[in-house]
């Protein structure tokens, strides 16, 4: 692990007189993501804060057992001085480019964590085995409610607080933020996270699975595996300081799924 001072560099500060916490990838793991948010509620308690961020770096969904709970819990969330953000993922990229029909990406989405979702809504997945695409595509439309294909659309591709720049997946390196291509800043993985340019910003982001927070002078990379480790990360920053939470599941990890998504 590394950090700002082992080069000498400035370091980085938040937006001034706010504080932020951003969360990594919940994957459908909707009971860390309550204990999570309890961490940090009472972190608000111990030291208040006038002015909050609370932020989601995207794939809320898939792979774990609760998505449809996650996005229920998230969309309606209230708490007072606190203010939401949330960044597309790839895999909400997925399933909202299936809502719009895109209905040939079906199969290989139940295969990355699509199936959980859906079962989460319940879909009985084994019935769709077997079925034309029109007709899975008809099953996800009906099983997922208005509301949350709506609440996913709302959601941004980054969101810049201070001396940090939040994303899911990454930047290009060497490209201007405005120049950015929607489909790096959900899907990059390399040259991104070898790359060790100054940006202009650190980069905070998910995507990518790490065993422990992934911090570099140019990045901090906060998935921390939660659907298959248990464990669910977020990053405080406010003014010239960070800090973090994280939360450890009791049951046991199942073995991680590997593929594109």
């Amino acid at each position: 692990m590394f950090n700002s001072s082992s080069r000498n560099l400035p370091t980085p500060s938040g937006a001034r007189g706010q504080r932020a916490y951003v969360v990594g990838d919940v994957h459908g793991r909707l009971d860390l993501l309550e204990d999570l948010l309890a961490r940090i509620h009472a972190d608000l308690d111990e030291r208040p804060s006038r002015k909050t961020m609370l932020v989601f770096v995207g794939d809320l969904i898939d792979r774990g057992p609760h998505s449809a709970q996650v996005i229920e819990r998230l969309r309606t969330y209230r708490r007072p001085a606190v203010r939401t953000a949330f960044i597309l993922g790839n895999h909400e990229e997925v399933l909202l480019r299936i809502l719009a029909g895109d209905a040939k990406l079906i199969d290989d989405w139940r295969r990355f964590g699509g199936a959980e979702c859906l079962e989460s809504y319940g879909v009985d997945v084994g019935e769709l085995i077997g079925r034309d695409d029109d007709a899975q595509l008809e099953v996800v439309r009906e099983a997922i409610p208005k509301a949350h294909g709506e609440f996913l659309g709302s959601f941004v591709d980054s969101c810049r607080f201070g001396d940090y720049l939040f994303v899911h997946a990454g930047i290009r390196p060497g490209v201007e933020l405005e120049q950015q291509l929607q489909s790096d800043l959900r899907w990059i993985r390399q040259p991104f996270l070898h790359d060790s340019s100054d940006h202009g910003f650190v980069v905070v982001h998910g995507h990518t699975i790490t065993g422990e927070v992934d911090e570099r002078p140019n990045r901090i990379g906060i998935d921390t595996g939660a659907y298959h480790s248990g464990v669910l990360t977020a990053l405080a920053i406010e003014n010239g300081k960070r800090w973090y939470l994280d939360t450890k599941a009791t049951a046991a990890a199942e073995p991680l799924a590997h593929g594109l998504i």
